[in-house]
């Protein structure tokens, strides 16, 4: 049984959460990219809904809308994507796509934030973007913290090779059934 992590606070109780799953992660981000997270857990925790959305829609929509309600439009479809990729990866497979739809779009959503923002926003973004997938990972770790894997090896071995995700690949290698290997689609 995983101990219960009590906080005065909700901020803290996620903040000690994302370093539990930093931890498990091997891995420690920076101020800004590990408040984001917090932030964005903290503002989506009350929204089961939230899952109902179709990615590939809001981002055209994104694309075509001007102004404040692009910025809108392109922050929500990658906090959704980060989330469904690191949170929910199953709602991939039942949506008949790969986990790797929502790294690649939420990627982009953060990406073009940091195209459109001022320098000190459009830099908070553009690193969002870039840590995507450690974000992903760090998010796979907390809902593993109970000690049982949030993918299946397959989902694994197509995550990392699509992603290069740290934890995808350490989930294939310490399950000992699969050894990787680099595929076609394998980026670092």
């Amino acid at each position: 049984m995983t101990r219960l992590i009590l906080e005065p606070t909700s901020v803290a109780q996620w903040q000690a959460l994302v370093q539990e799953a930093q931890a498990a992660c091997g891995c420690n981000l920076d101020e800004a990219l590990e408040s984001y997270l917090v932030f964005l857990l903290m503002r989506f925790a009350d929204k089961p809904h939230c899952t109902a959305r179709i990615m590939a829609e809001d981002f055209l929509n994104s694309c075509l809308a001007q102004g404040a309600d692009r910025i809108d439009l392109l922050r929500d479809v990658g906090d959704h994507c980060l989330l469904f990729s690191g949170l929910f990866p199953q709602l991939a497979e039942r949506r008949l796509v790969r986990i790797s739809y929502f790294v690649n779009v939420g990627r982009a959503s953060y990406r073009q934030l940091s195209d459109v923002l001022d320098h000190g926003w459009a830099r908070v973004y553009g690193n969002i973007s870039e840590a995507f997938i450690v974000l992903m990972d760090i998010l796979h770790a907390m809902r593993g913290l109970g000690g049982q894997a949030l993918l299946t090896p397959i989902q694994a071995l197509e995550l990392w090779q699509e992603t290069g995700s740290r934890r995808c690949y350490r989930q294939l290698c310490d399950g000992g059934s699969i050894t990787p290997t680099p595929g076609p689609r394998s980026s670092h």
